[in-house]
Parts: structure tokens; sequence; C-alpha cells
């Protein structure tokens, strides 16, 4: 028993000599994430799923008036979904249960606007049920998302619609099993059917949502929930201000509880900032956010989806990427193999992190204190961390890789229960004695990824250049990616002439005018040259080291639009140059419409026109409500087309509308609202669809 008593107590006491002699960690530098948040943060990368009445009506956004009995699909099977889901790598699925026109895919009590009096299954069905389910059966988590605005509801805009969106809330919060984030949309307001009285109506977003109370109403209902707004009341989650697929590249996860918040507080966060509100970056597989066939053709490429991913997941957000179902119920073909290859793209790309070969070995990873050493950046433990003494805000390590090694990633992140801290740094590599730098970074937070063109070296060396405190870095990975090429971009300029644009410089381009499929015994692009008529261009990028090819681009062109002139205006050659990012603007001098007015040469069958408007990030002048009229002698017009470009502001896409054919020597496209309430209307491109 004494020998016993004996090595008790030299155990107890090492154990206190232990702890005595480690250092004591860094104090939490506020805000911090929430466990929730942190839960979340680590999901990365999960599902939005938009399916509704649009889906039907080929809409971006539904009036509120849509039929019931268009719902009626013959496979709907949300068990397909979570599958594809789970084997896309994807964490969750978050779903469409009501979108702006108000139809619930649930049969809510609360409305007779719901699948409840749809054919499909004789009114006896609940596509939240069957994807709840189906999420659980496949391991994924999920949510719900609900839009505030309804174009249906007769009371929408008093406070009796309030009442019925919280009845709703709690519906889906209270049915359906845990929900790990809901989603509330920032479209608010508008024109609409409601009830039947089409009108528009307006809302103060601020107020009239009462959104203190209806967070603490979800909270209580779903303690483990993520609250996802756009600005307003804030939630827990934020959106970055474009639907494009990125996030700044500084990016902190920090807005101040109250005040207004302005576009770059979404993209780049506030620095010092008092509460955290993580980013998401919510973008489309297709250019829209509901089922088109006629993006069947633009669906992302596996390298585009993995730019999205190191513009998301690599700058410190997470990354919620749609998935619009087909009018039959199931995800498209197209849309499940580019899934697929984006996971295993990623696996690819991330699959021998050279780093973590190192291991946690003292001479092959040093840094400038010994206060956290160094190797715990790279001893595959999430909760070990490196820092330096308190009140200093620089620091270096270098990874040994022991060998001369190719790399082209680097993985960083910092231990963010203590705070997101570091504001820049900078990674080396030593080459012949000499370090030489590979690039400069900023913000890192949960995760920081950086890609950059291939390097040899057996040295790395990380460094903190600035931070708000001793900075705190839990893991540091280092990998070589194969590479992926992209499709080069084809543009038609005005001429007729056709310019193809590959992603990187070193690739070869071959492309096809026959509609085959290009090889490298195509013809190889040496510069623009010169067509006529309606044209189909095929092309691929080509690397000869690794004898890869790109996914194929397909373009078709209608005539060209040599001849074309706009009546009124000049220097319009951005116009009509073929390159969506050059933009051309007009004054309406703050008068509605502002025409734009071509006389097309000859007369042509015309049975539609594309626009597309400005492409920088909520570029000046996107146009929301149009109208198209045709002439034959430019002075009788009629009008072929008219409406409103629905979500074009956060998804600036270009837009096609098509009519029956007629034919026109001059048209007249009238553009008669904007998204910033004034007369300077822009355009990246605009051209009509001929028969």
């Amino acid at each position: 028993m004494r020998k016993l008593f004996n090595s008790l107590t030299c155990s107890v006491m090492a154990m206190l000599m232990a702890a005595c002699a480690a250092p004591a960690g860094p104090e939490p530098m506020y805000p911090v994430p929430s466990e929730n948040q942190l839960r979340w943060q680590q999901m990365e990368y999960y599902a939005f799923i938009h399916y509704s009445l649009n889906t039907y009506t080929d809409q971006s956004w539904g009036y509120g008036d849509e039929a019931l009995e268009l719902f009626n699909p013959d496979s709907l099977d949300c068990r397909q979904w979570a599958r594809i889901c789970k084997e896309a790598g994807m964490k969750g699925v978050i779903f469409t249960a009501k979108h702006h026109c108000g139809f619930c895919m649930w049969p809510s009590e609360y409305t007779e606007y719901s699948v409840r009096n749809t054919p499909w299954k004789d009114g006896q069905g609940d596509v939240v049920r069957e994807l709840a389910d189906a999420c659980r059966e496949y391991g994924l988590e999920f949510g719900v998302y609900l839009s505030p605005w309804d174009r249906n509801h007769p009371y929408y805009g008093t406070p009796e619609y309030v009442e019925y969106f919280r009845n709703q809330l709690r519906e889906l919060l209270t049915n359906y099993g845990p929900i790990f984030e809901t989603w509330f949309d920032g479209a608010q307001g508008g024109t609409g059917y409601y009830g039947g009285a089409y009108e528009t109506r307006n809302i103060d977003a601020k107020t009239y949502y009462q959104w203190k109370d209806t967070f603490a109403m979800a909270r209580e209902l779903q303690p483990g929930i993520l609250i996802w707004n756009d600005g307003g009341d804030r939630g827990d989650l934020r959106w970055v201000g474009t639907e494009a697929g990125f996030v700044g590249e500084t990016n902190w996860s920090q807005l101040n509880k109250e005040g207004n918040v302005e576009w770059g507080m979404l993209h780049y966060g506030l620095e010092g900032g008092d509460s955290w509100v993580c980013a998401e970056v919510n973008t489309s597989i297709r250019p829209e956010w509901f089922y088109h066939e006629s993006e069947n053709t633009k669906v992302k490429t596996v390298p585009k989806l993995m730019e999205t991913y190191y513009h998301s997941v690599g700058r410190n957000a997470t990354l919620l990427l749609n998935v619009p179902i087909m009018p039959n119920g199931l995800i498209h073909p197209l849309d499940e193999e580019r899934l697929k290859a984006f996971a295993q793209a990623r696996e690819e790309a991330f699959a021998d992190n050279i780093a973590y070969k190192v291991g946690a070995s003292s001479d092959k990873v040093r840094g400038n204190s010994r206060r956290f050493a160094a190797p715990k950046v790279t001893d595959g433990k999430s909760e070990t961390y490196w820092t330096v003494e308190d009140g200093d805000k620089t620091g270096s390590i270098t990874l040994d890789l022991g060998k001369e090694m190719s790399f082209n990633r680097f993985l960083v992140q910092e231990y963010i229960r203590l705070g997101q801290r570091v504001r820049s740094f900078t990674i080396e590599y030593e080459q012949d004695g000499q370090w030489k730098k590979i690039m400069d970074a900023t913000t890192i937070g949960y995760k920081r990824i950086l890609y950059f063109p291939t390097v040899y070296s057996r040295y790395i060396r990380f460094t903190v250049a600035d931070s708000r405190a001793c900075p705190v870095i839990s893991n540091i990975e280092v990998y070589r990616a194969p590479q992926i090429l992209d499709a080069p971009a084809v543009w038609r300029h005005k001429d007729g002439k056709v310019s193809i644009h590959p992603a990187d410089s070193e690739s070869e381009v071959y492309y096809t005018l026959d509609g085959s499929v290009p090889t490298t015994a195509s013809f190889k692009y040496e510069g623009p040259f010169e067509t006529d008529g309606r044209i189909e261009v095929k092309a691929i990028a080509y690397e000869s080291a690794s004898r890869k090819s790109s996914p194929v681009t397909s373009a078709s062109f209608d005539l060209p639009r040599t001849d074309w002139k706009v009546i009124g205006a000049e220097e319009t050659e951005k116009l009509f140059d073929g390159d969506p990012v050059s933009a051309w603007h007009q004054n309406g001098n703050g008068k509605f419409p502002v025409p734009l007015t071509i006389d097309l040469g000859n007369s042509l069958n015309v049975k539609g026109f594309k626009y597309l408007p400005d492409p920088y990030i909520w570029g000046p002048g996107i146009i929301t409500h149009y109208s198209f009229e045709v002439s034959a002698d430019g002075r009788h017009w009629q009008v072929m087309s008219q409406g409103e470009f629905s979500n074009i502001k956060n998804n600036p896409v270009e837009q096609t509308k098509t009519f029956p054919v007629c034919k026109a020597r001059f048209v007249r496209f009238n553009a008669f609202a904007n998204t910033e309430n004034s007369t300077n209307i822009g355009y990246a491109e605009f051209n009509l669809i001929t028969e």
C-alpha cells in the first residue's frame, strides 16, 4: 500500500511540476466564435438546393401567381439529392422551403399555396420532410431557406404577415429535426400578386420583420442553429456582397453589433468589430439559382469550381454551392458529374501534406519563440498551437522538408478559439542560400490557402508581418497539387473576328468551327481570325508537358454586328467588342426610359436579345426593368418584350429573352430602372438572336 501511495504521490507531483512549467496560453482576443460557429466553420462546404414553381416557369423570381398545377414532378427523389451531395464531399444541405413567390414546399397549415394543393402525390407530399429524412440517412446536416418576402400573401407589408412568417418558421424549426442553419434572403418588397392585388409593396427591412424577436424564437426552438442574413440585424453569418463565388482576400470574421453595414464590411469583414459574424460564400454551379435548360452548357468547370473553393474556404469562409433541381425532380447528370469531379480534384490537390511528413520534430520546424513550440503547427492536432511572447506581433516559422521538393499550395490556420489576429504574412522559399518571396497575404482566420506557380526548395519560411496581438497558429500544410487546365474564353468582336483567351499563358489552344471536339490535330490558335455568318467555336487549352487538356469551351455566335450603329451616341465600341470585361455607359440625364436605339444596317428576322451588364461587383448602371421594341422604319415601334431582370444586382449574368420572330431594321432597348435608382445605364455587351 505504501509503495502504491508513493507511486501516486510521485505521479501527482510530476503532473503539478509539468503544469507549473508549462507556459500559460494567450488571453482570448474578443470577439471569439461560439461553439455553433466553430462547428459550422469546420463543415467548410455544403449545398444549396433551389427548387420551386420557378423551376416550371423558367423564371428567376416568381410573382406569386403561378398555377399550383405546375408542380407535379414524375421522378422526385430526395435520396438522389442527398447521395450526390454526400459523394461530392458536402457536409450539409440548405433547402429553399419557400422562395419569393410564396409557394411552400411543405404542407404548411397557414396557406393554401403549398404542395398540399398540387397534383404531386395527390397533395399528400412534403418535400421538406423527404429531404430532411434523406439528409439524416446520408449523415448530412439539414438547413432551411425561408424567404421573408412573399409575393403571394395578401397581407405582405402589414403586421399580420410578420406573424404568418413566424408561424411558418416555427413549423420548419419544430417538425423536421435538428436544423443547422436558417437562411433569410435579403430581397425585400416590390411588385407581386399579393393575393390578387397586382401592385408594388415596400417595407423597411430594418424594422418590419422585428428580427430580434424572430432570431430569439429560432434559437429557442433550435439551440444549435446558425442564422444567416445579409447585414440588417446581425445574425451569426453574413453575406459577402456578391453571388459570384468569392470573398475578399482580406476577410475578418467580425462586424459591429449595431450600426449600418456597407458593402465593404460584408466583403472584407471589419477589423476590430465587436461581434463574431463569419462569412459564407453562396454561389451556384450554374449562372442562375433555379434550373434552366438553356444553362445545360454553362455548368461551372472543375477549374472554376476549384478557383471558387480557394476564394471561399481558402479565404476564411465557407462555400455554399447551389445545385438546382430539374422539372422531373432530379439533379441533372452533368451537375452530378461535375460535382464528383470537383470532389476528386480537391482530394488530389490535398492528398499529400508535405509539412505533416516533417512531423513534430524540433530540428525540422523552427520558430523564433520557445513559448509554444513551433512543431505544434505540423503535429496534426487542432487544439495545439505555436505563439510568441505577449506583446510581440510578429514571428516566423521555418520548415525543413528534408530534401528539395516541389510545392504550389500553402495552407495555414489560426487557433480562432482565441480570436482572429493576423493582419498580414509572407511565405518564402530558400534557393542557393537566399530567401525568395513566394507571395504576401493578409488575414488568415480559420483557414487560408494560397496557390502559386510551383517552386522547388528544401526550406519554407512563414512570417507573420503584423498582427493585432501575438499570433496563434495551429496548423500549417504544404502540397504539390496537380495542374488543372481551365477552358479558354472565346470572344467575337463586332467585325466578326474571333479571339480565344486561355486561362494561363503557357498552354496551347486548339479549336474547331464544324461542331467537332477539338484535339491537337485541330486548328492551332495563333491569333484573332476572320469569320462570317453564324458559327460555333469549340476550343481547348493543352499542356504539352503533362499531355493534359482542358474542358471544351463551346461558344455559339449569331450574325456579326459589323453594320450596327447606335443612333445618337458616340464611342460605342465597347458595347459590341465581344469583351465581357469592358463596359459602355450612357446617361439619361435624370429621365427614364433611357433608350439604346440601333440601326442594324438591313432587315433581320429577330427572335430575342441578350444583355450582359457591367461585370464589376455591383457595377454601375445595372438594368432591372426594360422593354424591347422593333421597327421597320425607325418611326413606328412594336413592343416585343418587357419586364424585369430578377436578382441581377447580386448575380449580374447575361440575360436572354426570346419572343416570336419578327422582321426589324431598327431595335430599341429601353431601360426603365437600374439598381442605383439613377439614369446611368451600363452595358458590357448587347446582342440579338436572329433566325
